[in-house]
């Protein structure tokens, strides 16, 4: 197996920036970061029956955890960021074995959809950036992003939704929103959220082009991903929406 790596400080001290970005295109040869603080992925992790699982980290690489005592969010698929260490050993059907060194998960929520002109007093419209980082991606019928807000950081909960719907023309236009809950004001504050895309129409093995928009602090803005809906996964788990931990922000 050719896995690409790259060295990289800490995730949250890397050179970073804000968008407007042209692409956010997932690179084929990105399986994960490795450098002085180990592998780092960004996984979904996949209950196998009831007391086992793996970790997916591309459509051509999964990870078994060997020193896991059975699935740590049971039968729930959850999105993660993970540190790991390859070891050796027979590894089945999986790409190959590892230890799991921390595990980070991601909260996770389905899409909603576009309410039209109450969109503003349901989902708010405060700004919002999103960050052109390794972790900001489409795949394997999540988008994943990493945002940035400003924040007084005093336990306010942000609310951030992905609406559908909202280009009749384009059934893969999709709208972030955000709504602060009065916490507007403050220090930049970055955040990571993903959002299950079952409810999209399927693309049927297509990679299609997945347009995000959002209000950001300057001024409208968009990207675009390419999208494929994700593979069935071996045991036939679905992506069901869960509650998981957030990142830096109180999130909802």
């Amino acid at each position: 197996m050719n896995i690409f790596k790259k060295l990289l400080l800490p995730m949250f001290l890397l050179g970073i920036s804000v968008v407007p970005m042209t692409s956010c295109d997932d690179d084929d040869d990105d399986y994960y970061y490795a450098g002085y603080y180990g592998n780092v992925g960004l996984v979904t992790v996949k209950p196998v029956g009831e007391n086992d699982c793996y970790l997916w980290l591309d459509d051509s690489t999964t990870l078994y955890p060997v020193n896991f005592n059975g699935a740590p969010y049971g039968d729930k698929e959850v999105r993660a960021l993970v540190g790991f260490s390859p070891v050796e050993g027979s590894t089945g059907k999986y790409t190959m074995n590892v230890i799991v060194n921390w595990m980070d998960s991601i909260r996770t929520k389905s899409t909603v959809p576009t309410l039209g002109e109450q969109n503003d007093e349901k989902y708010g419209k405060d700004p919002i950036e999103i960050v052109n980082d390794w972790v900001t991606i489409a795949e394997d019928g999540y988008l994943t992003l990493r945002f940035r807000t400003l924040s007084n950081r005093t336990g306010s909960v942000h609310y951030v939704n992905l609406l559908t719907g909202v280009d009749p023309n384009d059934q893969y236009t999709v709208e972030l929103r955000h709504d602060a809950r009065g916490d507007v004001t403050g220090v930049y504050t970055d955040g990571m959220i993903a959002f299950n895309l079952k409810d999209l129409p399927d693309t049927n093995g297509e990679t299609v082009k997945l347009t995000l928009k959002w209000k950001g602090y300057e001024a409208e803005k968009s990207v675009t991903f390419d999208y494929c809906t994700r593979r069935s996964t071996e045991n036939g788990t679905t992506n069901a929406p869960i509650d998981v931990q957030s990142l830096m922000l109180n999130l909802e």
